[in-house]
Formats: structure tokens, sequence, C-alpha cells
């Protein structure tokens, strides 16, 4: 068996992991027939769309935050529940499944990321930084299941589905209490911009040390290897 053939082994150490396990689980055994992993991927793809737009339009009315909200909530729904239900009706395609899953996590990654960038919340440059960290992060991701066949979906407790949480609860802070603008030596920053900015210096802190600490190792594995 050649190493693209090998199964990958999924990894989610997340905060909220143990429960979305037993969530999607309950879920998976109650979709009904016509609901197939397929268009839970189209379903959650249509939440990417409902959040850039969201976020776009609370330029006119802060009211579209709780509607960028449900956007995640249904992307959370679809993206996490379409290969969980494949394997529990055991109808995984398992490279059309990594292909299409992660064609879309990209594309959606850039649309959400615009959304809040061009939205009144946040500095345009902060999102798109943040946007080049987590598409940089996914990349190792996928770099590393390929070395690895380890598919580790958290990093520091934290998953996508985190990220999501963290989003939905800034939405409403800001919505009840407004996004104070605040003057640093840097700028004018607002709380929003002050949420995002920790998630880039996380992001791109844990880039560097995966890359170093995978490319150590591996260069370790594979001088013990020469030498025998």
């Amino acid at each position: 068996m050649t190493q693209k053939e090998q199964k990958h082994t999924r990894v989610n150490k997340a905060l909220l992991s143990t429960v979305e396990r037993a969530t999607l689980a309950w879920l998976s055994k109650r979709m009904p027939s016509w609901v197939t992993p397929d268009r839970l991927t189209f379903f959650g793809f249509l939440g990417t769309l409902l959040i850039g737009i969201s976020y776009y339009l609370t330029n006119q009315n802060p009211a579209f935050l709780w509607l960028a909200s449900l956007g995640l909530v249904i992307n959370w729904f679809g993206d996490s529940l379409d290969g969980t239900l494949a394997r529990f009706r055991k109808i995984e395609r398992p490279r059309y499944g990594f292909f299409i899953d992660h064609v879309v996590d990209g594309l959606s990654e850039v649309i959400i990321m615009i959304g809040i960038g061009l939205s009144p919340y946040v500095d345009f440059r902060i999102a798109m930084i943040a946007l080049v960290g987590y598409l940089l992060l996914g990349n190792l991701v996928y770099i590393l299941t390929y070395v690895r066949n380890e598919f580790r979906i958290s990093y520091a407790g934290l998953s996508p589905t985190e990220v999501r949480l963290i989003l939905i609860l800034t939405n409403a802070l800001v919505f009840f209490f407004g996004n104070a603008k605040i003057q640093t030596r840097f700028g004018l920053y607002s709380v929003y911009d002050f949420v995002i900015l920790p998630l880039i210096v996380l992001l791109f802190s844990i880039y560097l040390v995966v890359t170093f600490v995978n490319a150590r190792q591996i260069a370790e594995e594979e001088a013990v290897t020469r030498q025998k």
C-alpha cells in the first residue's frame, strides 16, 4: 500500500471536541435518507455565502450580525456533519471527500474573511492578514496529512468550531455594546480588531512552531532510515 492509499488518522483535541462528536453522532443517526454528505457540504457553503453577505450588509444595519451568526451555525452544521454522516452510513469516499471538503473550505475562508473585512467592524488589512494565517495553517495541515498520514483538526485547543463560536460571541458583543475604537501607538483599532489580532498571532505562532518541530523530526527520522 502506497502512502497516498493509506487512510489518515483524524486528530481533534479541541476544547469542544467531545461535545461536538457526541452532537454530530446524535444528528447522524437522525438524518433522513435524502440528506446526503454532498448536500450537507453544499448546505454548509450556502451558510458561507450568508456569512460573507451578512457581514458586508452590516454597513447598512448592525442587525445583519445576527444573520452572519446564523450563517456560521449553518456552515458548522453542513461542514462538520457531512463527513460524520458518510462514516456513519459507511459510504465514505476518502479521496473525493477529502478533496471536495477542503477545496470548499479554502473558498469559504476567503469569502468569510473578505466579508468581515468589508464590514465596518474590522480593518480590512487585519482581516486579510488573518486570512493569510488561516490559509497557511490549512496548507500546513494538508502537507502533514500527506507526510504523516495524520489529519490534525485542532491546535492549541482550537478548531474551526471554536473559531466560529468566538465570532458568534463577538457579533453579539458588538451588537449590544458597540464596536468602540481604541487609540494605540500603531493606530485606531476597534474591539472586533482586538478579537481578531490574538487569533492572527496564534495562527502564525502555531504555523512556525509546528513547521520547525516537524521539519526537525522528519529530518531525524530520515537520517535514522539512511543509517539502516
